[in-house]
């Protein structure tokens, strides 16, 4: 039997997975489809490893969550997998980590909401740049099940074997027919943003990825219309990374403003922090001398913490990592 692929997928898109495949037969493979089609058996996840806990006491069994830029994936590691589960429990936290792992879901009751999660099959410290390209990466992948999932909606019925004419892979082919069957109004524009959010976690200027436009049609609209559209993508005008971190902001008139004030919360962190990490108190009181208001505090801080930047060891201290 193949090895199946690691798909790299978002946790903004995973998480709102709701269809599963079981497979039939002892050693036959069950799949997760998510909103844009990722037919996933398996996941190569990169983010902040922010905590590990034993789910019960005397139990070998843990959960993890590991933050990306647009959520957090929830991981389950016990007996079966101990290597892992031991190296888990090893990493001080938060840490930049990559895990290979199997997708997993439980459902409470029968006919109840499904939950997803990963069951890791290797675990890896990695630095900072290794996370920055499985963002750029992922972001890559997730705009070509955008476009796929776009050409589907444009055929009177979706058909894989159409879509992999169109050069589209056999396994997001036969996912994206999935997904249209089983999710109503997919809104493209949703993770159109997700990608745009995503690269303001990038270093600016170091990468680019090909421009995508957001479709202004209301997405009900969408399915009627992209019968006489092509998809909005320009492959000839890169989007240079250091104008995705700051268009939004630009438009709203900020101009890079939230950008200086975390500099200047980290800073300060830094500055005060010692070994046990910097009070909440002390931090708001610097930052107040420094000219900033207790909601651009908050709103820093919480940018902080989702880049991995920042974290909170105990209730109302943080550190840097």
């Amino acid at each position: 039997m193949n090895r199946e692929t690691a798909w790299r997928v978002f946790a903004g898109e995973y998480n709102e997975s709701t269809v599963e495949i079981k497979g039939e037969g002892e050693m036959a493979p069950s799949y997760i489809v998510t909103p844009l089609g990722a037919k996933v058996n398996r996941l190569f996840v990169i983010g902040v490893l922010t905590d590990v806990e034993n789910v019960s006491e005397g139990s070998d069994l843990v959960r993890a969550h590991i933050s990306d830029p647009t959520g957090v994936f929830t991981l389950y590691s016990g007996n079966y997998q101990q290597e892992v589960t031991d190296a888990l429990n090893d990493i001080e936290v938060p840490a930049f980590v990559a895990i290979v792992g199997k997708v997993r879901t439980y459902t409470p009751e029968e006919g109840g909401s499904m939950y997803v999660s990963i069951r890791p099959e290797s675990v890896l410290e990695v630095s900072s740049d290794v996370r920055d390209k499985w963002i750029l990466e992922t972001c890559k992948n997730t705009k070509d099940r955008i476009e796929a999932m776009f050409e589907a909606m444009k055929m009177e019925e979706s058909s894989a074997y159409e879509l992999h004419k169109l050069g589209f892979s056999k396994e997001l082919a036969e996912g994206i027919v999935i997904a249209l069957k089983n999710y109503k109004d997919v809104d493209l524009n949703k993770y159109v943003e997700l990608i745009q959010e995503s690269l303001q976690y990038l270093t600016p200027g170091k990468e680019t990825l090909p421009d995508i436009k957001k479709e202004e049609k209301p997405k009900e609209e969408i399915k009627e219309e992209a019968k006489e559209e092509t998809v909005e993508i320009n492959e000839e005008e890169p989007i240079i990374l250091e104008e995705a971190k700051t268009e939004e902001k630009k438009e709203e008139g900020e101009d890079g403003k939230s950008t200086e004030i975390e500099d200047i919360v980290l800073d300060i962190i830094k500055e005060n922090e010692g070994k046990e990490g910097a009070s909440w108190d002390d931090i708001t009181e610097k930052c107040d001398k420094a000219g900033l208001n207790g909601d651009q505090v908050e709103e820093a801080l919480t940018s902080l913490m989702d880049k991995g930047l920042v974290y909170e060891p105990v209730l109302g201290t943080l550190k840097t990592t």
